[in-house]
């Protein structure tokens, strides 16, 4: 999931490399992305019964995926809005969300210096308390312009790709300690 909608994102470049990644080590693997622009601002009178159709939707797919890779640039020290609506959409209803339970592995991309690892700890309070599963991981912040993705869409810098072949590895070794998360997608 990009917390990131505009043309040449970094955040999407990122989960690209991933999808890359994944597709040379076990090429059977679905790794879907959502759309969060399809999504309504949240809103509490709109969420009865299965809620407006985008959001069915996006939370049939985090339901049954195994897991989830979010990656979001840095607003202001935070998530990006969409993201954060988001969220707010698959939180809900309360314990029985499609994050109760889901491992989430985040990492953050940016052109500043920090790579909008600023944003990472408010993304993190928001999923465990949705309930959430965090992946333990080395924190991946990607610093970088378009210079360094490729005409594919991917990142072509070894180290940052190295990063997130590492993040790839904790997803991975956090699914196989949990049996009945693994199969649940």
């Amino acid at each position: 999931m990009s917390g990131s909608v505009r043309d040449g994102s970094l955040n999407t470049a990122a989960l690209c490399t991933v999808r890359e990644i994944l597709g040379r080590r076990h090429g059977s693997f679905a790794t879907p992305g959502l759309d969060l622009t399809a999504l309504p601002y949240y809103d509490q009178n709109a969420d009865r019964g299965p809620g407006p159709d985008a959001v069915c939707t996006a939370r049939g797919v985090v339901s049954a995926a195994d897991a989830l890779i979010i990656s979001t640039p840095s607003y202001n020290g935070a998530m990006s809005g969409v993201l954060k609506n988001a969220l707010d959409w698959l939180s809900r209803p309360w314990g029985a969300s499609a994050l109760t339970g889901k491992p989430v592995a985040v990492l953050t991309a940016s052109t500043g210096r920090t790579g909008g690892a600023d944003a990472q700890p408010e993304l993190l309070r928001v999923l465990e308390r949705a309930g959430a599963f965090p992946v333990a991981h080395p924190k991946v912040a990607i610093t970088a312009g378009e210079e360094m993705i490729s005409a594919a869409g991917t990142f072509l810098r070894p180290s940052v790709v190295a990063a997130l072949d590492g993040l790839v590895d904790a997803t991975l070794t956090t699914l196989s300690r949990q049996p009945a998360l693994s199969q649940a997608g």
